[in-house]
């Protein structure tokens, strides 16, 4: 029986009318053909954009207008830990619509999601090919960068302040496939602010991400400015960080930069 993050069970339900609070979520409801079922997304969620302007925004991933998500009549939300809160997800709850919680930690938990998704909503033949198509992703990037070289790399998601990643997070576990150590890391703090000059003195890069925060070029130049000694570089941020059916493209991406490096 599929079972989320939080260990509840559901019954499978092939006429579900699924609203998801999780941008990469939505891409991937619509990537095992169940976009028909799909009734409610954020204003965040931004892939396929070619099929989301039928279905209505609810709001951002923090909050959403409750009066909008009765009107659509959901019987799913999907949510997950690190982007919604755990209190929108407890007031959704209370509706008596049903709420499923994921958790992706790293890439090898992708093909536990595919399944979950496809096994809840009538999908799982979509989800069992997803599940191989990563699998084969996963392991040409193995072999491709078997033997690349160690290096700490400092990963930005924002500035004003300044705010890296943590170790045992998705995209820090993403990095560690092509052997980038990520550097900053608190233990209280999965997404914490940092001292900029005292953190570059550990890594040998920076990395700029798209997302969250929509880092360019200018960042870039800016930052040369300031530490001239270090190098640094955009990163596609929807490569790194979002898990779902994009993380085997990310694979791909990553394998071409750990190819380069």
């Amino acid at each position: 029986m599929p079972t989320d993050f939080e260990g509840t069970v559901f019954e499978p339900d092939a006429n579900a009318r699924i609203v998801s609070l999780v941008p990469s979520l939505t891409e991937l409801v619509f990537d095992l053909g169940l976009g028909t079922h799909l009734v409610g997304r954020t204003h965040y969620c931004v892939h396929p954009a070619d099929k989301l302007t039928a279905v209505p925004s609810l709001g951002g991933t923090k909050k959403i207008k409750m009066d909008r998500l009765a009107e659509v009549g959901a019987t799913h939300v999907l949510v997950n830990v690190d982007e919604n809160p755990k209190e929108l997800a407890a007031e959704i709850a209370a509706t008596g619509i049903k709420v499923v919680v994921t958790h992706p930690n790293g890439p090898e938990d992708n093909p536990a999601l595919y399944r979950l998704i496809g096994e809840l909503f009538g999908a799982k033949d979509a989800a069992e090919d997803m599940c191989k198509r990563f699998d084969d992703a996963l392991a040409d990037l193995k072999a491709a960068t078997l033997n690349a070289p160690t290096k700490r790399v400092l990963y930005l998601i924002w500035k004003d302040p300044w705010m890296t990643i943590s170790q045992d997070t998705y995209i820090a576990n993403t990095l560690q496939l092509i052997n980038w150590q990520t550097a900053g890391s608190d233990p209280d703090n999965r997404y914490p602010e940092i001292d900029m000059a005292r953190i570059i003195l550990e890594a040998d890069l920076v990395l700029f991400s798209t997302e969250p925060y929509a880092f360019t070029e200018n960042d870039l130049i800016e930052f040369s400015s300031s530490f001239p000694d270090t190098p640094a570089q955009l990163i596609d941020g929807e490569m790194t960080s979002w898990y779902g059916s994009r993380a085997i493209e990310g694979l791909r991406y990553l394998q071409n930069i750990g190819e380069n490096q």
